[in-house]
């Protein structure tokens, strides 16, 4: 014999009923002597207490009732007439009261139960089977605590093997779950998951072989589904498993459903009613499961932290034992409890229902202590929320524990149980789900989620955007990362998607309108989602967001930009973004603000941390530039106006050529790498020389191009003043006097050697000349494209991937 359990999602109207029906009926056909036990169907006890409700405020619930029996008689010729009539009675005298005691209150929400076996029976009898419809009250004996009654074991055991006994063996029972009756025939009920308590003692009870427990899920898994959508499910688990997750808040458990089938060795199997027939086992839970150790975690929500605070407590005895007698005596159960080593203060978790309640005792309990000042304070702290970590314990944490700190979810309190096997942590409820994202990904999942926010989708954002989608299995696969573009934007639009933004985003861009400011948005669409590992991409060159780098950091993004103004900011600002990444342990990273691709600015930072001490940074800062000088030091013939036109359709300079031939460009570079040497520099301290005439720079750019041969006079002449064995570059130069702690930073034309590093340089390659005082007069030359989109966007990529291969470790 078997115990089949199904919950109310099942019982519902339509595709449940007809599976539920059909489960019995196979088991049945089987020979395995089905026992059926069901909750009310989906929505019965929520609308019976709704019924209540407005009974008490004295409101109408005609329609309201009306409805009710709608749903339970649908499909069938059904009356329900004694059901009718006495629910009828009841609603009616709480209105005349506008009250409804806890033992009425049982009493009501007991209908959906007694209506749910009389409709299933009634529904397997029409196809001809012999059902019995049982009320549990008739033999399940409780205490007279409503709404979460004791069972008298012994007493209910005896009342059911003899009512079995007397049931023919062809019957099928239907057994209400959840309800009972006191020793004075009184309805009462057995409070949270009372149905599968209900289905455990009857197995029990029986001697059943299994226990089958139909829910809308198909097993129990890692975590809970609708919070963390990666979970899996669990094949097998140990009772203890099962107890403890039940404990710590999984739905489709209880702690009281385990104990009377662990007490008898009997299988429990939970399993999806909707997926019947699909080959899928569902969770079993059993004495001795395949794996030994199950990892998993539960949550529970609305909690609060009781804090008892004082002083001189070190040595005196019985100040526990008051704070357990007072919470005792309050009727309020305390989960997990934090106590400091020097007995300062204790911390206790209870339900956020039972705070005011558990303060107040306190409060009564000590309050001589209070008034002569032993006991400092006792408040609560409401909000929170419990992680608990099954199967995990502190010597397995630290990759967990980094990542929530990453991740910005900082523990209220810490607890490894006993047995330690299980870790909880205290979070704000905000933090709930993101905290089981996080914990959860760093133990199951492979690959590990990375959400990037791409700001900017022109010539680099644009290339970069192809290049992630293009390279994401190919990451999954090999280096188990999965980088999820899920928000696109510019000063107009922001496309949002957290499963990640694929093929077409253009046309979704196009059609997505920003509402509101961009960076609440971003913000606020992260935190509603519980998105981990967020990376802020900047491929614009703006000022504005730039200045927002500290705000996103302070919200727990990293921070990747081929944008230059954050670093070349004033000085105080340059310092407030890192102290802010500090201090929120963000990390930002921009090789691509010079050198475009090149691994420039992460050598620097190397050599420069490890003491070494660099005297000069020479060579050629910008692609662009480099590449229109180097085509005219290859061809005399060549004109300046040619090789710009030409550098232009290659997308190696900007629309307006002055922003090339400027120099700005380089200087600011300069700033940036002199920064990277802790030198205080403003943009100002470079001594740069701009090749464009001044009365250019002014004009209009169709002007310009109108008086180029201007332009094109002053770089010919420089050219001129070069040797036979010298070409023209545009160069950029960092200086450090270590005695004097003083640099000198330039930027302009210069005439090098053709066979010096810089004057071998082709195309648009940069080339950077790094002398230390380990390494004398030979420098380490740092070579390669410097300029253009893909070039840049690779270079941001890699960037994204260094923070991504980051947290793995």
């Amino acid at each position: 014999m078997k115990v089949l359990k199904f919950g109310g999602k099942s019982l519902d109207n339509g595709a449940g009923i007809a599976r539920v029906q059909e489960i019995i009926i196979d088991s049945y056909q089987r020979g395995e002597r089905p026992v059926v036990v069901v909750s009310a169907r989906g929505g019965s006890t929520d609308a019976l207490l709704a019924l209540i409700d407005q009974a008490v405020r004295g409101e109408d619930f005609a329609a309201s009732l009306e409805r009710f029996w709608e749903h339970q008689v649908a499909g069938t010729a059904l009356a329900f007439y004694p059901e009718r009539q006495r629910l009828s009675q009841l609603l009616t005298g709480i209105a005349l009261v506008r009250e409804c005691s806890a033992r009425l209150r049982d009493e009501l929400v007991s209908y959906g139960e007694l209506l749910s076996v009389q409709y299933l029976a009634h529904l397997l009898g029409r196809q001809g089977y012999d059902t019995r419809a049982i009320d549990a009250g008739d033999f399940f004996v409780t205490d007279s605590q409503y709404g979460a009654a004791a069972v008298d074991l012994e007493c209910s055991r005896g009342r059911c093997v003899e009512l079995f006994a007397r049931l023919p063996e062809a019957a099928i029972p239907i057994v209400t779950g959840f309800i009972a009756r006191d020793a004075a025939g009184l309805r009462t009920t057995l409070g949270r998951n009372g149905s599968n308590y209900s289905a455990a003692l009857l197995a029990n009870f029986l001697d059943a072989s299994l226990m089958e427990n139909y829910t809308h899920v198909d097993g129990i898994y890692t975590a809970n589904p609708e919070l963390v959508p990666e979970a899996r499910r669990i094949d097998e688990l140990s009772y203890g498993d099962a107890a403890e997750l039940a404990q710590f808040g999984a739905e489709i458990l209880h702690t009281k459903t385990i104990e009377p089938l662990e007490a008898k060795n009997i299988p429990l199997r939970v399993l999806s009613t909707f997926c019947y027939g699909s080959g899928s086992g569902g969770t079993l839970v059993t004495s001795q499961p395949r794996r030994e150790v199950v990892r998993a975690l539960a949550s529970q929500s609305h909690r609060a932290l009781i804090h008892f605070e004082g002083r001189n407590m070190l040595g005196h005895s019985g100040v526990d034992a008051r704070i357990f007698g007072a919470l005792r005596d309050a009727d309020v159960s305390a989960g997990l409890v934090s106590q400091g080593s020097t007995e300062r203060g204790t911390a206790i978790v209870v339900a956020e229902g039972d705070a005011d309640r558990a303060v107040e005792a306190l409060k009564t309990e000590f309050r001589q202590d209070l008034i002569e000042g032993r006991t400092t304070r006792i408040y609560a702290e409401k909000g929170l929320a419990v992680v608990a970590i099954i199967g995990l314990n502190l010597l397995e944490f630290d990759r967990p524990y980094r990542a929530l700190v990453r991740n910005r979810v900082l523990p209220i309190l810490l607890s490894n149980t006993v047995p330690d096997n299980t870790l909880c942590l205290v979070v704000t409820e905000q933090e709930r789900a993101k905290a089981l994202k996080v914990i959860h990904g760093e133990l199951f999942e492979r690959p590990k989620r990375v959400h990037l926010a791409i700001i900017g989708h022109g010539t680099v954002g644009g290339a970069l955007i192809g290049q992630l989608i293009e390279q994401r299995e190919q990451l999954r696969e090999q280096k188990h990362i999965d980088l999820r573009i899920f928000a696109i934007a510019d000063s107009r639009h922001l496309l949002l998607d957290a499963e990640g933004i694929g093929l077409g985003w253009e046309e979704r861009l196009r059609e997505a309108e920003q509402e509101g400011l961009l960076e609440e948005q971003l913000v606020d669409y992260g935190q509603s989602h519980a998105l981990e590992n967020m990376i802020l991409v900047d491929n614009t060159a703006s000022s504005y967001i730039a200045s927002l780098y500290p705000f996103f950091a302070s919200y727990g993004f990293d921070i990747v930009s081929s944008n230059k103004r954050s670093n070349i900011a004033p000085y105080a600002d340059y310092l407030y973004l890192r102290q802010t990444l500090q201090l929120h342990r963000r990390s930002y990273r921009y090789e691509t603000n010079v050198g475009a691709g090149l691994p420039l600015i992460d050598n620097l930072k190397l050599l420069h941390l490890a003491g070494e001490q660099i005297t000069r940074i020479h060579g050629l800062f910008s692609g662009s530039l480099s590449y229109i000088f180097n085509r005219l030091g290859e061809d005399p013939s060549l004109t300046l106006r040619a090789v710009v036109e030409e550098s232009a359709r290659l997308g190696l300079t900007e629309p307006d050529p002055r922003e090339d031939l400027s120099g700005e460009d380089v200087a600011r570079k300069v700033l940036i790498l002199v920064r990277e040497l802790d030198v205080a520099a403003e943009l100002g301290d470079v001594d740069w020389v701009n090749p464009v005439p001044e009365a250019l720079g002014e004009l209009s750019l169709e002007d310009f191009w109108q008086r180029f041969e201007e332009l094109e006079q002053a770089i010919q002449a420089e050219r001129a003043a070069c040797g036979p064995d010298e070409v023209l570059r545009y160069v950029g130069d960092i200086v450090w006097d270590g005695v004097r702690g003083e640099a000198h930073l330039s930027a302009g034309l210069r005439r090098v050697r053709r066979d010096s590093p810089l004057g071998r340089v082709r195309g648009a390659d940069s080339c950077f000349e790094i002398y230390t005082e380990s390494y004398g007069s030979q420098p380490i030359v740092i070579q390669g494209a410097g300029a253009g989109a893909v070039v840049t966007a690779r270079g941001v990529f890699g960037d994204v991937l260094r923070l991504a291969e980051g947290y793995e470790s």
